[in-house]
């Protein structure tokens, strides 16, 4: 193999063979996997291939097409990397067989960035250094097996020279050895091999640990307090635990770390190597203490969070599908009312269609003006369900309304809405779209009655993020968050379905091979 400019340029991500990776995770066929890629290119959405184009991916459920294109591109972005590196270090004249072999069979994007980290410095490493002062020949003796202390420090001795440039001076034979010493811990650290043990070793043995920073009276007021003295082993920590030491870390209230035996991992990898002299097992010693266990700590850190992430994320998926999936009550003349105490309690009556009939506000704490105001709503507008939201002084308004219920209105039922979102809808471009002339707090209780006769249609007018199921949901990748809540609603809106004739611009865009401006046409076309 030889490494030139024609090597490199005929190098280029196989995406046949990442198909057939995504395949063997996936334990499906390749040839499923490369239909579902081809309809994706096309701009065809998820529901769309699972709905429409079952004869091209041969009945993949809309999980696996979507872990599909997960995966794929996963894979896709470390094979682009994986190409950049290899070019940027050979335009800089850097690239060696054995770099280059490390390079590419480096499992992770985090074992790429630390190969490619040295090169990306202004300033070389000690390794880089002491190859440009010519003791690499010197580092191939020491870690050979036959070569004894006397026989090193001879060769080294013979390496001394000064240069005109002191940065190439060789000024001792100790000097050289210590060199020769930075190019094998460099190799150690780089070595994948070595990576990957280490890494089995601090995943099974690690553990993460957590402690307060500032004065310890602070820890007993503060959210974070479980964790000021904390400390639980890798493989047993829980990704709400990661998620919030993470928070914590990040706002200068916690120290985390990852502590692990050094010498117990020092020796995992000189038993694998076998070093024979002090020389070589010095730097080996060094290359594990300095340069590799800092960076595969950073790495299962990394991967920590992101595993935490991905559950956080999944977590709040499963519960805004299990909210969107709720029950619809249709039929039925709701009253919905958005809770408060400063500004008053906002109520909105709602025909059976979910079309508002009218609006007033009450303040519980005057209780005799509020049970005449709802007491004449009830039996004025016929109502029949009321929706309370559970926000602040929602407790005050149920005893209120349960009060009436059970002296004059019997046959009046009242159940409690979980109402975050509502405000968001109320402020944002829909609401004020549907309801110009209406005051945004009112706009508030409709989309809180609304929520009960039909929760699909109400809640994708919300960004998915705002509808508070989430757990940690601030902590984790924001557009990778936003992305999957998005697939959930188109998931579910694409599961139960929509009424043509009846259905909004925002849930008509979740249908699979609808978009906005068709969504809107349709609409339009159903009030002419």
């Amino acid at each position: 193999m030889t490494l030139d400019q024609d090597f490199v340029d005929a190098l280029s991500v196989q995406e046949d063979e990442l198909a057939e990776r995504v395949a063997r995770e996936l334990h499906i066929r390749t040839a499923q996997v490369t239909a579902v890629r081809s309809l994706l290119k096309e701009g065809c959405t998820v529901p769309f291939i699972a709905r429409y184009r079952k004869e091209a991916h041969h009945c993949l459920d809309e999980v696996l097409i979507r872990d599909c294109e997960r995966l794929f591109h996963t894979h896709l972005a470390r094979e682009t990397r994986r190409l950049e590196i290899i070019r940027a270090v050979f335009k800089e004249g850097m690239l060696t067989p054995t770099l280059y072999e490390h390079l590419r069979s480096a499992p992770t994007l985090a074992a790429l960035e630390d190969l490619w980290a040295p090169f990306k410095k202004k300033k070389k490493t000690r390794g880089m250094q002491a190859i440009e002062k010519g003791l690499e020949p010197l580092a191939r003796l020491i870690e050979t097996q036959c070569a004894t202390q006397a026989e090193i420090e001879r060769a080294a001795a013979a390496l001394v020279a000064p240069a005109a440039d002191s940065d190439r001076a060789v000024s001792s034979a100790q000097d050289a050895i210590a060199g020769a010493c930075d190019i094998l811990a460099e190799e150690t650290a780089h070595c994948n091999a070595n990576r990957a043990a280490l890494k089995s070793f601090y995943l099974s043995a690690g553990v993460v640990t957590a402690t307060g920073i500032g004065d310890a009276h602070a820890a007993h007021t503060s959210v974070y307090q479980m964790y000021w003295d904390y400390a639980e082993a890798v493989r047993d920590i829980k990704a709400h635990r990661v998620l919030a030491i993470n928070r914590g870390e990040r706002e200068g209230i916690l120290d985390v770390k990852i502590t692990v035996d050094l010498d117990a991992a020092v020796e995992q990898v000189q038993e694998a190597v076998h070093p024979n002299n002090r020389y070589h097992r010095d730097a080996i010693t060094d290359g594990v203490v300095r340069l590799l266990s800092p960076a595969v700590l950073r790495e299962i850190r990394a991967d920590l969070t992101a595993s935490a992430e991905q559950h956080g994320i999944n977590v709040f998926s499963e519960n805004l599908t299990n909210l969107l999936m709720t029950q619809p009550v249709k039929g039925t003349r709701v009253l919905g009312i958005d809770p408060g105490i400063r500004t008053g309690t906002k109520c909105a009556a709602l025909d059976e269609t979910g079309q508002y009939l009218g609006s007033f506000v009450i303040y519980p704490h005057n209780t005799d003006h509020a049970r005449a105001a709802l007491t004449q709503a009830l039996d004025r507008y016929r109502i029949q369900l009321v929706a309370v939201g559970n926000g602040t002084g929602s407790h005050a308004v149920q005893e209120l309304i349960a009060s009436i219920i059970s002296e004059t209105h019997s046959a009046v039922a009242f159940t409690v809405v979980e109402e975050d979102g509502a405000s968001v809808y109320s402020a944002g471009d829909i609401a004020r779209e549907e309801f110009p002339d209406l005051d945004l707090t009112i706009r508030g209780a409709i989309s809180i009655g609304r929520r009960l006769q039909d929760p699909l249609a109400e809640l994708v007018k919300i960004d998915p993020k705002s509808i508070g199921v989430g757990l940690y949901q601030h902590d984790v990748n924001q557009k990778k968050l936003s992305e999957e809540l998005h697939a959930v609603v188109d998931a579910v809106v694409n599961s139960v379905g929509v009424n043509l004739n009846t259905a909004s611009v925002s849930l008509l865009k979740h249908v699979s091979g609808v978009n906005s401006a068709l969504a809107k046409r349709i609409v339009h076309h159903r009030a002419t």
